[in-house]
């Protein structure tokens, strides 16, 4: 039998990763939010790296231990998850694909790039179950830290929009 090259392992590895889903928002993988960063093998050893959404993100222990059972059911055998905060996360890491699923379940998808400089001030943010703009913010934090909770002004509903930074 021939082994798998260090790459073949590696893309295998992030295939499998990749396959993890963020706790706090269960439509989305690691890999949509852009917090999966890099996977590589050597040896018998997949180290896999991640970035937090936030520093201080609660779910980060859940998911690098959803990552470890998710690589060793997949038959690696030493699986260590790094945690790195340099460069901080980005939603201009989101995948377009993570962004609609956002749309899909309800919660209002970040918009435009993260700001370079100045703060850009957001005018409106689209209710993603009737689409008006008339919405405005009710809370800076939602059900989690890196969402706002926002109201439809139009169809009277509530929501969650996924901060842009």
């Amino acid at each position: 039998m021939v082994s798998p090259t260090a790459a073949e392992a590696s893309a295998r590895a992030w295939q499998v990763a990749a396959t993890v889903v963020d706790p706090e928002v269960p439509v989305l993988t690691i890999e949509d939010l852009g917090v999966l960063r890099d996977v590589s093998v050597s040896g018998d050893t997949v180290t896999v790296t991640i970035t937090p959404t936030y520093s201080g993100c609660p779910a980060v222990d859940a998911i690098r231990d959803d990552v470890v059972l998710a690589l060793t059911d997949a038959g690696f055998r030493d699986v260590d998850v790094r945690l790195t905060l340099s460069p901080a996360w980005t939603t201009d890491w989101m995948s377009d694909a993570g962004k609609e699923k956002l749309h899909a379940y309800g919660i209002a998808p970040p918009t435009g790039r993260a700001a370079v400089g100045p703060i850009r001030v957001a005018l409106a943010v689209k209710c993603p179950r009737c689409g008006s703009l008339d919405t405005r913010e009710l809370a800076r934090f939602g059900s989690t830290s890196c969402k706002a909770l926002y109201e439809c002004r139009a169809c009277l509903e509530p929501f969650d929009h996924f901060k842009v930074h």
